[in-house]
């Protein structure tokens, strides 16, 4: 993302490096799923989705699938290393948060879904490290909220799911629907009118150098009404990355989204 919105995805250099960078985060976060399996082991053999991954199928043994987290880890900071070392420190510190995560502050409700936004967060600053580019305080609230309101459908996903009387995470037990949904509408809200704001402040118009950038918000809004409508009509948003992966209307709003800012930042 920084690399986009500061206009130099055609310098080769810096694209190699975000590209290095992309590689060492999916190597880091990786690892911090194999270790989460490792601990909810128990936990995901009741799950009627999660029974089939490897861990929990027994399809790959637990001493094995700590030396596959300890070798993604050494890769993961290895290429972090390479790139910068402020790339290192911040590949550190989101593993550390998740092991912190995985043994106990998963189980903290709120502070949980905040986890995994300052997850998020951490990927946006990586990415400005490798592109040499700053990272606008625009893109950190707003990737925060986003990454809230994917984490609250997720625990809405699996609290419902729980209520099937199938095993999931005890930090359901500290949640309802009237919370989730809530809170939910209420990040959405707050999300909408940050982008609107984003997309006339005087600093973001001088600087991509157009003051149309608010038609852009049409497919935001339209993004997430269709997200709501998963959520709360469909009821199938346990899983943020299925949708984004299945879901041909968000994949269409995003396409289009991109598709405007890619105009207005490098054409117009």
């Amino acid at each position: 993302m920084p690399i986009f919105f500061a206009a130099k995805v055609a310098d080769q250099e810096l694209l190699f490096r975000v590209v290095i960078a992309f590689f060492a985060f999916c190597f880091m976060a990786s690892s911090v799923y194999v270790i989460n399996d490792y601990v909810d082991i128990e936990s995901d053999q009741q799950h009627p989705q999660k029974k089939n991954r490897p861990l929990a199928s027994g399809l790959i043994s637990k001493n094995f699938a700590l030396i596959i987290a300890f070798t993604l880890v050494v890769i993961g900071l290895g290429l972090g290393w390479f790139i910068a070392i402020h790339l290192f420190y911040i590949l550190a510190i989101y593993f550390i948060i998740n092991l912190a995560y995985s043994a106990y502050l998963k189980r903290i409700a709120v502070l949980d879904v905040c986890i995994i936004g300052f997850g998020f967060l951490l990927r946006i600053f990586a990415g400005g490290v490798a592109a040499m580019a700053p990272i606008s305080h625009w893109l950190i609230v707003l990737t925060f909220l986003l990454a809230l309101i994917l984490g609250l459908g997720k625990r809405r996903g699996e609290y419902i799911l729980q209520k099937g009387n199938f095993s999931s995470r005890s930090v359901l037990n500290q949640y309802n629907l009237p919370f989730i949904d809530s809170a939910i509408t209420f990040l959405s809200a707050i999300t909408v009118v940050a982008y609107l704001m984003y997309t006339i402040s005087d600093e973001v118009v001088e600087r991509i150098g157009s003051n149309h950038i608010y038609f852009t918000t049409l497919f935001v809004v339209v993004g997430m009404l269709r997200y709501l409508q998963l959520t709360f009509v469909y009821q199938q948003t346990e899983s943020p990355t299925s949708v984004l992966w299945k879901d041909r209307f968000i994949q269409l709003v995003l396409l289009a989204w991109g598709a405007t800012f890619a105009y207005l930042l490098y054409l117009a």
